[in-house]
């Protein structure tokens, strides 16, 4: 059963990315270090007591749709009332609409530990939370009084509404229309796919928010703008009204995260047969400014996308280390008990562990990291474009490598369980089916790496990305001056490591400059890996050396020794790999 590592996120989010320095420096208001620690303990308690225990029942029913209805598996209505009754939907919330207004590092602390304790479950609120932030940002002082408070209270939830089934990443093929209707609302005609939490029985209400094309709207992404589109229709005092024009289709079956609807949605097919078909919406931002309002609730989605890769990879962690812990087989060299030994006792075994235990916190830094650079960037003063930046540098590195290493970790998992790993009894291979979904949406990590080559090094011309690398040099220096025991050659990979990270660095920002994007893009993958690497081997430092527990000593300096030096084959594929890609993509007429 998973137990929040409360300790193990409190030491990040303070000694790792930053917390600490920025609650000294009062950079983040009256927020306290004792505040902080209680708002984690409870979260962790809720996510091990109340979230957990109905993560099987989650997998095993799923949701259910019927007749345009979703119902969600027993127990879970009471659940996610508990949930918004804690405050938890709150908790990053603007406080103008009942919210906390805590910073971005706690909310995705939190998202964690509610998505090792079931991802189904902790999805749902994850879109409520990214309307909240499009509607306070973009939306009408109309639409902030009638929606705000109660998506933030969590009393109705939002979604995100992108995909068709013609227009997956490339937006611009998006069909969905939107007339006007002469009284400051318009009408909503199309389809909309993979909707998640689209339709269900937690609230009685659900906001959408929908992409579509007004008319004589220009070509391509430039043509699209954004809607706001209830479930139902708000009287003027607040009441319930009538059925809008938004109906489920139907949900889609999933390889994981079955509690989770994925609902088609039909807007304007004529349903409401009361009035004139549409669906009624609302405009939010400017016209054919649509891209850019959603672009608010993605780029924090993706954040949030990356937690679920850290959050998974935990819990796939915890349970194969259990199980590890409880499982006899064969003889052990260290084992002087009677019988067979428990297989952690055997070096394979524990070099599974370690590794998926390594991963999981290198994964963790870098999402955290991510957050700490978006508070600081919405804290304000001389430095906060800077930490925007760092902020849209980080991010595509906190949405794929957690996911990559969600997937790498719960596989192992399975590996550690053996045959019971591929039986559904233990619990494994939902971890793993559930993980895999997350490399795929709020942009697929290929996407994440384009984003990464093509938009975040040039920022600043190439300033940005040298200054974060300056920074991870530093981390290695620390430890150098330390001269601490236990770290065996930890400085020398790492600084290994970052060196292979500034000469694809490097590369990339020459092919660029020199015209040859086709070339950058074939290394973007196998570049955001090997940043990722470097940048986990500096953080698992820089944690080790606050306190210098043992343990995260020896942690990092198996990572150092015995995960980082991938990064020098990273290096090689991106500086030497796009000649033969291209002429095996060639020969194999692809």
């Amino acid at each position: 059963m998973y137990r929040a590592p409360v300790a193990e996120i409190a030491h990040t989010l303070k000694h790792v990315a930053g917390l600490g320095a920025a609650l000294e420096s009062g950079r983040l208001g009256d927020l306290s270090e004792d505040l902080v620690d209680a708002i984690l303990e409870e979260a962790g308690r809720f996510a091990s007591d109340e979230v957990t225990p109905l993560r099987i029942v989650g997998d095993e029913v799923g949701a259910v749709w019927k007749d345009g209805d979703v119902t969600m598996p027993p127990g879970w209505r009471d659940l996610y009332r508990r949930w918004i009754d804690g405050g938890w939907n709150a908790l990053a919330g603007p406080v103008d609409h009942g919210g906390q207004g805590l910073p971005t590092m706690l909310s995705v602390a939190a998202l964690e530990m509610w998505n090792s304790g079931s991802m189904a479950f902790a999805l749902g609120p994850t879109l409520t939370m990214g309307a909240v932030e499009a509607i306070e940002k973009h939306g009408s002082d109309a639409l902030k009084a009638t929606y705000l408070e109660k998506l933030v209270t969590g009393e109705w939830m939002g979604t995100m509404n992108l995909t068709e089934p013609q227009a997956g990443s490339d937006l611009a093929a998006l069909r969905t229309r939107a007339e006007p209707a002469g009284d400051g609302t318009y009408r909503i005609f199309g389809q909309k796919i993979f909707i998640t939490y689209g339709e269900h029985d937690f609230t009685d209400n659900i906001v959408h928010l929908v992409l579509a094309r007004l008319p004589d709207a220009p070509a391509g992404t430039r043509g699209i703008s954004l809607f706001l589109v209830p479930k139902f229709l708000v009287n003027e005092d607040g009441s319930l009204g009538a059925r809008n024009d938004a109906f489920c289709a139907s949900i889609e079956h999933k390889l994981g995260i079955h509690a989770s609807p994925t609902c088609t949605m039909i807007y304007g097919d004529g349903f409401a047969k009361d009035r004139e078909p549409g669906a009624i919406g609302w405009l939010v931002g400017e016209e054919n400014r649509g891209l850019a309002c959603m672009f608010t609730m993605m780029n924090n989605a993706r954040l949030a996308v990356g937690m679920q890769g850290v959050a998974v990879a935990e819990a796939a962690y915890q349970k194969a280390l259990s199980y590890a812990q409880e499982r006899r087989q064969g003889k052990a060299a260290d084992y002087a008990g009677e019988g067979m030994a428990p297989i952690v006792h055997h070096p394979d075994v524990r070099r599974n562990l370690v590794t998926m235990k390594a991963l999981t916190q290198a994964a963790r830094a870098i999402a955290y990291a991510c957050a700490h650079a978006i508070d600081l960037s919405k804290a304000g003063g001389e430095d906060a474009a800077r930490w925007s930046e760092r902020a849209g540098l980080l991010t595509p590195l906190a949405k794929a490598f957690p996911t990559d290493i969600g997937v790498e970790v719960s596989s192992i998992g399975v590996q550690i369980h053996g045959g019971m790993g591929f039986i559904e009894e233990t619990g494994a291979a939902a971890l793993y089916r559930d993980s895999r979904i997350a490399p795929i949406y709020e942009g697929t990590n290929g996407i994440q790496a384009i984003d990464l080559v093509t938009r975040k090094l040039p920022l600043s011309g190439g300033e940005t990305v040298k200054a974060y690398i300056d920074e991870l040099r530093g981390d290695v220096e620390a430890l150098r001056k330390a001269n601490a025991e236990g770290f065996g050659r930890t400085a020398d990979k790492v600084s290994a490591a970052l060196d292979d990270l500034q000469a694809a660095t490097d590369y990339l920002l020459a092919a660029l400059g020199g015209g040859r994007t086709e070339e950058a893009l074939a290394g973007a993958t196998p570049y955001l890996r090997l940043f990722s690497l470097a940048a986990g081997g500096a953080y698992l430092i820089r944690g080790a050396l606050a306190g210098q527990d043992k343990a995260r000593v020896s942690l990092a300096r198996f990572f150092a020794e015995n995960l980082i030096d991938e990064t020098a084959a990273l290096k090689n594929r991106v500086t030497e790999g796009a000649d033969s890609l291209g002429t095996a993509a060639a020969a194999l007429a692809l």
